[in-house]
């Protein structure tokens, strides 16, 4: 069986073999550095949606309750207005029991 390392050749005995492995290596290398980078990108992404997931889910919350606190507010002002037209209805009848 033949050595990998074996020179056939007398002009083969000034070359280095080794560089063969080094291709390997910067290959593993840039796929690696690019992994890294990709890897940077998606969790620059997800940190981004994640916060603007929660600003959502906080407006939220806040539109619901000003919503709530609306239609209270809508109901209390109707209530008020009713209140004050039988005050005024009151104030009416008084007027004419005192000029009678």
């Amino acid at each position: 069986m033949k050595d990998k390392r074996t020179y056939d050749k007398l002009k083969e005995h000034g070359e280095d073999m080794t560089h063969e492995n080094e291709t390997k290596i910067d290959a593993v290398t840039a796929l690696t550095d690019k992994y890294r980078a990709d890897l940077k990108q998606y969790q620059d992404k997800e940190s981004t949606h994640i916060m603007v997931k929660n600003q959502l889910e906080g407006m939220k919350q806040i539109i619901i309750e000003m919503s709530s606190t609306i239609k209270k507010l809508q109901t209390d002002n109707n209530t008020l207005l009713k209140e004050n037209d039988r005050l005024a209805e009151e104030i009416q009848l008084l007027e004419l029991k005192i000029k009678k």
